[in-house]
């Protein structure tokens, strides 16, 4: 086969792999590009048979999610709740994955067995206890027992993602630092953290997102004071088919901020997911 040829072959793979790409991208683009639309129509324009395409756009529900229905409050209150569950949760998930990076793994193994089955248990299962010890310490509608709640059940994500990355980083720059008169904490703070901020930008990312998201948790354990914008968006008026395009413009508001914040830290996620792969 001569060298024409094979780069045609090539060619033809590459436009038919960014066919299916775009394919793709189209495919799951399509729900937030008829929320998007859905929030710029009238009700009467939102649901006709066959689909209204040419409409006169409004931007009525947008006004009136965020200037009328307590929007920007509800998005405060997210902030803060994902806010401290970052703050919380990667520096203690930081420190428990660095410590299980450096035992034996017959020892650590174990350990993330155990995080790793907690993960996997339903949230219903867990809410409920939270509620009850809420309740019993009068932390019910309170930031503090809903950010406890987040960390305790993104804990086990973080500190497996964060092992990852310890396990990538030599364990002679450990003993280097040693020699050098530093004690755990300092090889720690001073030697290893640095290396592993990609990690960390990651699991921070990825801790925001679950939090920001989180519906259940938040719906049991907060009230008129601390609720968040998905427990907001559910009383919106989805039930009622008439404030479909209210519930939709609140969708693109709840979605705006995170989008936003990923974006900007875009190069980041993926400089620290390309450091991160999992050794072994």
């Amino acid at each position: 086969m001569s060298v024409a040829s094979i780069q045609r072959k090539r060619r033809r793979e590459t436009y038919l792999v960014f066919i299916a790409l775009c394919a793709f991208t189209f495919v799951n683009l399509m729900p937030l590009i008829w929320a998007v639309l859905t929030s710029l129509k009238d009700p009467k324009d939102a649901f006709t048979i066959p689909p209204t395409i040419i409409f006169e756009p409004t931007l009525k529900y947008h006004w009136e999610v965020w200037f009328e229905n307590d929007f920007v409050r509800y998005l405060k209150n997210s902030l803060i709740i994902s806010a401290g569950t970052v703050c919380i949760s990667i520096p203690a998930g930081s420190l428990a994955a660095y410590a299980l990076s450096r035992i034996p793994r017959r020892n650590a193994g174990p350990i993330l067995s155990a995080l790793f089955t907690i993960r996997m248990f339903p949230h219903m299962l867990l809410a409920i206890p939270f509620f009850v010890m809420g309740t019993f310490l009068d932390l019910i509608d309170s930031y503090l027992l809903l950010i406890l709640a987040l960390v305790a059940i993104n804990q086990p994500f973080t500190i497996w993602l964060m092992h990852g990355f310890f396990l990538e980083i030599p364990r002679d720059l450990d003993e280097a630092a040693a020699i050098d008169g530093c004690s755990s904490w300092q090889a720690f703070r001073i030697v290893i953290l640095p290396l592993a901020r990609p990690g960390m930008t990651v699991a921070a990312l990825f801790s925001l997102l679950l939090s920001y998201n989180e519906f259940l948790f938040a719906l049991v354990l907060t009230g008129t004071n601390t609720k968040t914008l998905p427990v907001a968006i559910a009383s919106f008026g989805g039930e009622d088919i008439t404030a479909w395009s209210l519930s939709a413009a609140g969708a693109i508001g709840i979605m705006l901020p995170i989008v936003l914040v990923m974006l900007a830290l875009q190069r980041h996620l993926v400089r620290g997911l390309t450091a991160g792969a999992v050794k072994g």
